[in-house]
């Protein structure tokens, strides 16, 4: 795990002993849920029923939502979760609604935000700039970088070596970098001067006079836009605008930032909220790394399209989406994976662009051979688990059932495509299964034959029980919902449903059991602050520091929902950073109203008693289920004139609502579900 580094977002870090001081005590109790033997506790009440429903169905509860799960009663609540269809969401609809990208397809999204291979081939005299004007401007500003970086590159290449000796300058002589950066501040001025000008226009006003500048113009402006003179530039424009502009200095990133903006958008906002944890779970089990070239371009459509519609349908529907994806495949390099003996591989066709010119067959080139990354994947990973019965042999089997699933330029933003040409003929034998040769069709009999399989049923079954019960849940319980999965044809819906009616899940002994991954901690606690988050991307910025960037896993295990991946001091000390930070409203882009934080009234913090104000914060927030260490630790610290914010001159001043509400939600209890 990636280490966090200790840095304490408020002034004058004068909260750094009570911070140090709950970090201890948050380490001390994992530690000691981990050892101590459980002793009988009483059934969960209804008030804990919604609790517990509510922390391990969604991403944790907001203000008010455990009144309104026990006033619907827990059981109907759940029932309407699982069925997401019945749940309209106007209000995440609106907030998504700015991320155009999400309801492009591949093929839109790499047109209207070119990758580099595009540019290089207009800059090569291979495809030409768009007519379209937005678009224009766009690719435009990506030349004029790439011929900059072109010519700066040749201008390298053809300096001379320096000389043994230089000769010596006059000592009042201008030195040459002298001239060089004094050019370079006039030209910053007048940019600086010219971007206060389009600051002034009117946001119509202001995009027009964008589009009419020259490239080398556009590029000096978004070099001298950063930050709060960025914001400034696109305040007021649309959604369309503001994508532009954003795009001229990386369109790349403009769809990588919509994509995870819209995660923790959904996480934190839709009232699909198991329907959301289900997505994030298939893209974790499924993962594919965001940053492995046209794969920033591809996980959009393979979020939409492959996982999101069958998160709680049938896990063969979901298996042979996953291996259609153009993301999946690129990840794990199958579209390139040739037979050893198909037509391609024997140079049988000399058409096929591996090998060159017509009429001019050659020796296959050494990365078109059989690739076994995703049969490996597949079966140790998607399906069977490590353990799950299956050879080397049977690797290489499936492997080249695969071969011929490929893709048809996916930088271009094609999509699947079977090649018979690049298909290994004959039959094939899997895991003592008869393959027969069948093209395409046998890559769908393998994926059936994996999907049935019970030690696939067991091994997702133990990985949702894991998600929603504990790290190591019982087996018993595993075992049920492997039956479930093995009757109901691996459907997910009632594998979750013989999951939540089970003891096990209801038992006292898994409540508040789960330590929070960053992504269910950050989310969590923006939803329990009852935040309004404006722009995520700082939110990103937090998940990435903690070592949880969304998409951004790199091999294909996915991220770990174990607590012993994401518990240790640095950690625990990040993440009572950002519950500082984010109660105080220090996170750009989330606003949280400390007066009117999670129901606390002003009557009650203008009565200048923080135990008070303690005591209301912990039953917001955690529902009023608070150790005596965790409370006492708080409290001691309730004195602290940070806190009370009291003066000799003003002695009433409202205790510091944000303070105290960031110690709680950096507290052990906060950090459980």
């Amino acid at each position: 795990m990636r280490a966090v580094k200790s840095k304490i977002p408020l002034r004058g870090r004068r909260w750094l002993v009570p911070a140090l001081l709950l970090t201890a005590t948050v380490a001390a109790q994992f530690a000691l849920a981990s050892k101590k033997n459980k002793t009988a506790a009483p059934p969960l009440d209804e008030p804990k029923r919604a609790l517990h429903a509510l922390n391990r169905l969604t991403f944790g509860p907001r203000p008010g939502d455990v009144e309104l799960v026990a006033q619907l009663g827990v059981d109907k609540w759940i029932d309407l979760q699982l069925h997401p269809e019945k749940i309209d969401d106007p209000a995440l609809d609106a907030r998504l609604a700015p991320f155009r990208t999400l309801r492009m397809d591949t093929k839109e999204i790499v047109e209207n935000f070119p990758p580099n291979q595009m540019i290089k081939q207009i800059a090569d005299g291979k495809a030409q700039l768009p007519h379209d004007p937005t678009k224009r401007v766009v690719y435009e500003a990506q030349l004029q970088r790439y011929e900059d970086k072109q010519d700066r590159k040749a201008e390298a290449a053809n300096q001379p070596n320096p000389p043994n000796q230089a000769p010596a300058a006059s000592s009042d002589a201008m030195h040459p970098d002298d001239s060089v950066e004094m050019q370079r501040r006039e030209e910053r001025r007048l940019a600086n001067a010219k971007t206060q000008e389009l600051l002034d226009l009117p946001p119509d006003e202001r995009m027009q006079q964008i589009m009419k500048m020259s490239p080398e113009d556009r590029r000096a402006l978004t070099a001298t836009t950063k930050g709060a003179k960025a914001d400034a530039l696109m305040d007021g424009m649309s959604a369309k605008q503001k994508e532009t502009v954003l795009a001229l200095k990386n369109p790349e990133q403009v769809v990588v930032d919509e994509l995870m903006q819209a995660k923790l958008m959904r996480a934190i906002y839709s009232e699909r909220q198991l329907d959301e944890v289900m997505t994030d779970f298939w893209i974790n089990h499924f993962n594919v790394f965001i940053n492995k070239g046209a794969d920033r371009y591809l996980l959009t459509s393979y979020e939409r399209d492959a996982i999101r519609p069958h998160a709680l349908g049938k896990f063969e529907d979901l298996l042979v989406a996953t291996a259609k994806s153009p993301a999946m495949m690129f990840y794990l390099d199958n579209w390139l994976s040739v037979g050893p003996h198909s037509e391609i591989a024997l140079g049988i066709d000399p058409h096929h662009p591996y090998y060159g010119a017509p009429n001019r067959p050659r020796k296959p080139k050494q990365a078109s051979g059989l690739n076994e990354n995703y049969g490996r994947e597949l079966m140790e990973l998607h399906t069977l688990s490590v353990g799950g019965g299956y050879t080397q042999k049977d690797v290489t089997e499936v492997a080249k059932v695969f071969t011929g699933w490929t893709l048809d330029q996916p930088k271009k933003g094609n999509g699947f495509r079977f090649e018979p040409r690049m298909h290994e003929p004959g039959d094939k034998l899997v895991m003592g299964h008869k393959i027969r040769s069948n093209g395409e069709q046998e890559g769908r009999e393998v994926l059936h034959l994996l999907a049935h399989n019970p030690k696939t049923a067991h091994f997702i079954s133990q990985k949702l029980a894991m998600r929603f019960v504990s790290d190591n849940p019982p087996p018993a319980l595993v075992d049920r919902m492997t039956n479930t999965f093995l009757k109901k044809d691996g459907d997910i819906r009632e594998v979750l449903r013989t999951l939540f009616q089970s003891p096990e899940f209801w038992s006292p002994d898994a409540y508040r059991a789960k330590v929070k991954t960053p992504l269910e901690f950050v989310v969590s606690a923006v939803r329990a602050s009852g935040a309004d988050v404006e722009d995520a991307r700082a939110l990103v910025n937090t998940l990435n520091n903690m070592g949880m960037m969304p998409y951004g896993m790199v091999p294909p295990t996915g991220y770990s929902m174990k607590a012993d991946t994401w518990v240790n001091s640095s950690a625990l000390l990040g993440r009572m950073n950002f519950a500082l930070a984010l109660a105080a409203g220090k996170i750009k882009g989330t606003k949280v109203v400390s007066t009117s934080l999670v129901g606390v009234g002003t009557a009650t913090t203008a009565a200048g008693d923080p135990q008070q104000v303690l005591a209301l914060l912990e039953n917001s927030l955690l529902n009023g289920d608070i150790s005596k260490q965790t409370h006492d630790t708080i409290s001691k610290q309730l004195d602290d004139p940070a806190i009370t914010q009291r003066r000799l001159d003003d002695p009433q001043r409202p205790p510091n609502v944000a303070a105290i509400t960031g110690l709680i939600l950096g507290s052990p209890e906060f950090q459980k579900r």
